[in-house]
C-alpha cells in the first residue's frame, strides 16, 4: 500500500508568509506522513524479499485478475468516494494505483450511507472470449444492490452500473473455457431453512454475457453452510470459481471476518456441483495461535487466486495487524502469499503458521517499492504539497466527491466548508487518507482564520460517524482557540482547548505510538505544543467502533461547528 505519515518532525525550515485566504475557506499545504512501525525496523528486507501486506491500511476484500503480463487488483471501499481503488502490476510485487473503478456520481450512490455501507467485496475478472474486464460487487446503498460494470481497458474508465436481479452479497464471475459465464455469491438459506445464526449458502447462476444478466431459473445452491454443516460453520462467503486440469474449484471464506476467519476450498467436475470439500481445510487461517504472539497477523481470509509469473500461483487475502493493545486501527489490509498447487488442492504457503512480514519474491523480479512511481510499503513516508492540479489518488472523500468541496492551486488545497459536521451521515468537507501504520506521525500546514464559533478547520482521526477525534481551530467570542474533541459512540467530550494567536505558520500534527495518540500544534514551524496530553486510540479501532473500515486521517472544515470551547 502506501503510507503517509506526516513528519515535519523537528528542525523545520522557516515557513513562507502567506496571506489568510479570502472567503473564510481554509487552505492546507505541506502535508507529510511518516510510518515508524518497529516490525519493519526489526525485519529489514533481504535480497529477493518484499513486504506483505502489499497494501497497508484499509484495503480489504482483495480480488485479482490477469491479462497477459498485466495484473489488476481491487478492494472494497464502502462509503469512500471515489469507489473501488484499482491497482496494476506486472509482477505481483510492484504496484501502481490506476485510479478508481467507480469514479462518477452515477456509479456510486452512498450520500446517506454509513461508513461501513456502500461497496462490499468487489470481484474483478478478465474474460478472454470478449476481451472485457468485469467488476461485480454489492452496493449497499442507493437501492442498487448487486451490480456490474465493465471495460476493455481498466486504465480508461468503466461503464455505467448494470443492476443485477438476485439477492445476497459477494458476487463473483467465472468465465469457462467454453465461453459460458456464471455468477457465484453468498445468500441466505431458503426461507424457513436457516438452522442457526450465521448459516449462509453459496449459490450459482448462469450469466448471459449479451444481456449482462443472470439467467432466470438457473440458480442453484452449491454449498450449504460450509465445509461441514454438522459443525454449524458461519458466514460462508466471498466465493470464487477457478478451473484447473478440467476440474472446477470453489474457494470461499468461512468463519466470519474476525478471529475465526479462514479460507476453504471445494472441487467438482461440473460448475454447478456437487462440490466436495478438501480434506485439509482450511487452506489459510491464523485462528489457532496464541492471542498475545509478537507481530501478530490475524483474521486472515477472503482470498482470491491468480496464476503468476512462471505458472506459479499466488493468493491475495485480507488480514489485520493489531497494535500493542490488540486494537485494529489500520483495518483490514491486503496481503499476498505464494500458493502451492502442485497437488489436487491449492495451499497457501506458510498460510497455516503465524504470518511473517517478509515474503520471497517471484523469480527474476526486482523490488521497486517506493521508486519509479510504484507504491511504497514498510516504513515509508508520503509528502504532498497539495498544489498539484490533480489530487493524489490516496486522497478520498466519504459519501461525496472531493471535487465538490476542494480545489487546488499553487497555495495548496482549498476546502469549502459544508454546513455539516464530521458526525453527519452525509457528505462532509473532508479530504481523507488511510492510516497505514500503528506508529506514525502526520503534519499539515493550515492557513485559516475562523470568523465565528460555527467555523472550524483542522485534522480529524476518523473511524466512523460516531467515533472520531477532531483537532482544529475555532473561535470563542473574539478569540481564536485550538481544540481537541473526542467522540465515542456519539457522545462528544472536549478533551482540551487553548487560546492561541494565529499567524501564517500554523501547523497541526497527529502522532500515534500504537494506542497512544497525541495532537500538537506549532505557530512558528519549529516547536510543537501538545494539546490534551496522550489520549487513547481505542475509539479508532474496528474492535471498539464496529464496522469494516480502518481509521482515516482527514483534512476537515465545517461551517456548522458544534465543538463548544469551555
Amino acid at each position: 500500500m502506501y503510507g503517509f505519515v506526516w513528519g515535519l518532525l523537528c528542525g523545520l525550515p522557516a515557513i513562507a508568509q502567506k496571506s489568510v485566504p479570502a472567503g473564510n475557506e481554509p487552505v492546507f499545504t505541506r502535508f507529510s506522513y511518516q510510518g515508524n512501525d518497529r516490525l519493519y525496523t526489526d525485519n529489514p528486507l533481504q535480497e529477493g524479499e518484499f513486504y506483505s501486506p502489499i497494501l497497508q491500511g484499509c484495503y480489504p476484500d482483495p480480488s485479482i485478475t490477469r491479462k497477459g503480463n498485466d495484473y489488476y487488483l481491487v478492494n472494497s471501499s464502502f462509503s469512500m468516494v471515489p469507489g473501488v481503488p484499482i491497482f496494476h502490476s506486472n509482477d505481483l510485487v510492484n504496484w501502481k494505483q490506476l485510479g478508481h473503478v467507480l469514479d462518477r456520481p452515477s456509479q456510486l450512490k452512498v450520500e446517506k450511507a454509513g461508513i461501513s455501507a456502500g461497496i462490499y467485496a468487489p470481484d474483478i475478472k478478465y474474460n478472454p472470449h470478449n476481451n472485457t474486464f468485469y467488476m461485480i460487487t454489492t452496493q449497499i446503498a442507493g437501492g442498487i444492490g448487486n451490480m456490474v460494470v465493465k471495460t476493455q481497458d481498466p486504465a480508461k474508465g468503466w461503464s455505467d452500473v448494470i443492476k443485477l436481479k438476485f439477492d445476497g452479497i459477494d458476487p463473483s464471475l467465472f468465465f469457462d473455457d467454453n465461453g459460458k459465464a456464471y455468477v457465484v455469491h453468498n445468500d441466505a438459506p431458503p426461507r424457513g431453512k436457516a438452522l442457526y445464526n450465521g448459516h449462509r449458502v453459496i449459490k450459482i447462476w448462469e450469466y448471459d454475457l449479451e444481456k449482462d444478466a443472470v439467467i432466470e431459473g438457473t440458480d442453484k445452491i452449491i454449498v450449504d453452510g460450509g465445509v461441514d454443516i454438522t459443525q454449524k460453520p458461519i458466514w460462508i462467503e466471498g466465493p470464487h470459481l477457478y478451473k484447473k486440469n478440467g476440474r472446477y474449484y470453489l474457494m470461499c471464506a468461512e468463519g466470519g471476518t474476525g478471529g475465526w476467519h479462514s479460507e476453504v476450498i471445494f472441487v467438482s467436475d461440473d460448475p454447478k456441483g456437487p462440490f466436495k470439500p478438501a480434506n485439509n481445510n482450511p487452506i489459510l487461517t491464523q485462528r489457532h495461535f496464541p492471542k498475545d504472539r509478537a507481530n501478530k497477523v490475524d483474521w486472515a481470509g477472503h482470498a482470491d487466486l491468480v496464476e503468476g509469473p512462471g505458472g506459479k500461483y499466488y493468493g491475495v487475502f485480507l488480514a489485520v495487524r493489531p497494535n500493542e493493545k490488540q486494537r485494529v486501527n489500520t483495518g483490514r489490509e491486503t496481503f499476498i502469499l505464494p500458493v502451492d498447487w502442485s497437488g489436487e488442492w491449492p495451499v497457501f504457503e506458510n498460510g497455516l503458521v503465524p504470518l511473517k512480514a517478509r515474503t520471497k519474491m517471484p523469480a527474476g523480479v526486482k523490488n521497486q517499492a517506493g521508486t519509479n512511481g510504484f507504491l511504497p510499503n514498510g516504513n515509508f513516508s508520503f509528502t504532498d504539497d497539495l498544489t498539484a492540479t490533480r489530487l493524489d489518488f490516496r486522497w478520498i472523500g466519504v459519501r461525496g466527491a472531493r471535487e465538490n468541496f476542494s480545489s487546488t492551486s499553487k497555495a495548496g488545497v482549498r476546502i469549502k466548508p459544508y454546513p455539516v459536521t464530521i458526525k453527519a451521515t452525509e457528505p462532509t468537507s473532508t479530504l481523507f487518507l488511510r492510516q497505514q501504520h500503528a506508529h506514525f506521525e502526520a503534519t499539515v500546514q493550515l492557513q485559516y482564520k475562523p470568523a465565528s464559533e460555527k467555523d472550524l478547520a483542522g485534522i480529524v482521526c476518523y473511524q466512523k460517524e460516531t467515533f472520531q477525534y477532531v483537532f482544529g481551530i475555532t473561535k470563542k467570542g473574539n478569540d481564536d482557540y485550538v481544540v481537541l474533541e473526542r467522540t465515542e459512540n456519539g457522545k462528544s467530550t472536549v478533551v482540551a482547548s487553548e487560546k492561541i494567536t494565529l499567524g501564517n505558520a500554523l501547523q497541526l500534527k497527529v502522532a500515534a505510538q500504537g494506542d497512544a495518540y497525541t495532537f500538537s500544534y506549532s505557530t512558528n514551524g519549529q516547536a510543537f505544543t501538545a494539546l490534551g496530553g496522550t489520549v487513547s486510540g481505542d475509539i479508532l479501532s474496528t474492535d471498539v467502533a464496529g464496522g469494516f473500515t480502518g481509521a482515516l486521517i482527514g483534512l476537515y472544515a465545517t461551517s456548522a461547528n458544534d465543538v463548544v470551547v469551555p
